[in-house]
């Protein structure tokens, strides 16, 4: 247990503060009622998942979603769902990145460059590449490795976790193209992404 763990926990089984007595049994109410409602929330999450796995794992391309390092059935469902499904919708690999918003703009001037995250992105999409990012650090040693990369160059985390989504998404785009699951030896291998990270 950490120190910090420590003080929490004696503070809180130290004396405390007592409310009026007419006051209690309200809270005693409020707490109740809130925990009807999230124990009804809980359940219905359950269920929605259910729902969602059943649904997409009928779906043809669910196996390769799925053998993406960081997405599971929810994530890769919701990463389908905001990409589509349609094979000629994007034009070249550089569209779903840039449709994403993980794929950086450059602005030169002269003698200054600048990179910059995008502005106009799918949001919902963007965010859960972004969490696909994070669970692909551990279940990853090629996405663990392209991290580090960043680190090494001078990237933030989320610069760094940014590049890697940008990374994640090409590979994803050669994958569902080809009709191939994803390969961790072949994707290590790969020629890295040169892009710059973004601010």
């Amino acid at each position: 247990m950490t120190a910090t763990a420590a003080n929490i926990r004696a503070s809180l089984a130290s004396e405390q503060l007592t409310a009026r007595p007419g006051v209690l049994p309200a809270y005693g109410a409020s707490a109740s009622a809130l925990i009807v409602v999230l124990s009804a929330m809980a359940t219905q999450t359950e269920v929605l998942a259910g729902q969602v796995e059943q649904g997409f794992g009928q779906h043809p391309d669910a196996e390769i979603y799925l053998s993406q390092p960081g997405l599971g059935v929810i994530l890769g469902a919701r990463v389908l769902a905001e990409f589509g499904d349609d094979p000629d919708r994007y034009a070249d690999a550089k569209s779903p990145k840039n449709y994403s918003g993980m794929s950086p703009i450059t602005k030169a001037s002269g003698t200054k460059r600048v990179v910059l995250a995008r502005y106009a992105r799918n949001r919902r999409l963007g965010d859960a590449l972004f969490l696909q990012a994070c669970s692909a650090l551990r279940a990853s040693p090629g996405a663990r490795a392209f991290y580090d990369g960043q680190r090494d160059r001078g990237a933030t985390h989320h610069q760094a976790l940014r590049a890697l989504a940008n990374r994640l998404v090409d590979i994803l785009h050669g994958c569902l193209r080809t009709h191939t699951r994803y390969d961790e030896d072949l994707a290590s291998h790969s020629e890295p992404d040169k892009l710059s990270p973004a601010a």
